[in-house]
């Protein structure tokens, strides 16, 4: 098993390709393959002292599910299962994909609830990132003006991806025992 477990949830394959982009970037010695939510346990998850978590914001700032019109279950159908996870020792990182432009106010909110999960369980979050450069109204996402984790918009901004993207992999490696 590798150092770091990524899981993600996803509707449209974003999330998925940026959790890929994560993983290539260090090779499968330092993680896992990801895995997507809806084919996971929270054994699976449980199993990792290290993790990146990712997550797409839905409509009025919803985890991804079928509540959410998604075609598959995910994050929202599998928090009953992360909630019973005890993440005391664990370092997690997390990234979110949202859309400012046509939810201002919901940008990137389904991080939060990811963020609350971990850390009333006793885990350890990494990873905050700026608020600069993004044009929003709100974010439930934003602790101290900065985002629980790496916020990445694909449909405004999405030229801006791999350098935020490097960025944030650069400042989470040592937290994570990831090298540089």
């Amino acid at each position: 098993m590798a150092h770091v477990g990524i899981f993600f949830g996803t509707t449209s394959g974003n999330t998925r390709k940026i959790a890929k982009m994560i993983q290539k970037r260090f090779g499968e010695e330092w993680i896992d393959k990801p895995k997507n939510v809806n084919r996971v346990t929270a054994e699976e998850i449980a199993a990792y002292d290290r993790l990146i978590l990712g997550t797409p914001t839905m409509g009025s700032g919803q985890l991804p599910g079928l509540s959410a019109d998604c075609e598959e279950e995910s994050w929202e159908e599998f928090l009953p299962e992360l909630e019973e996870i005890d993440f005391s020792g664990k370092t997690v990182a997390l990234f979110g994909l949202g859309d400012q432009v046509g939810y201002p106010d919901e940008f990137v909110d389904g991080l939060m609830e990811l963020y609350e999960v971990v850390t009333e369980r006793g885990g350890r979050v990494v990873g905050a990132w700026p608020a600069q450069g993004y044009t929003f109204q709100q974010s439930q996402a934003l602790v101290d003006g900065h985002f629980v984790g790496l916020a990445l918009d694909q449909d405004n901004q999405g030229e801006q991806t791999e350098a935020r993207l490097e960025a944030w992999l650069r400042q989470i490696a040592p937290e994570m025992g990831l090298p540089l």
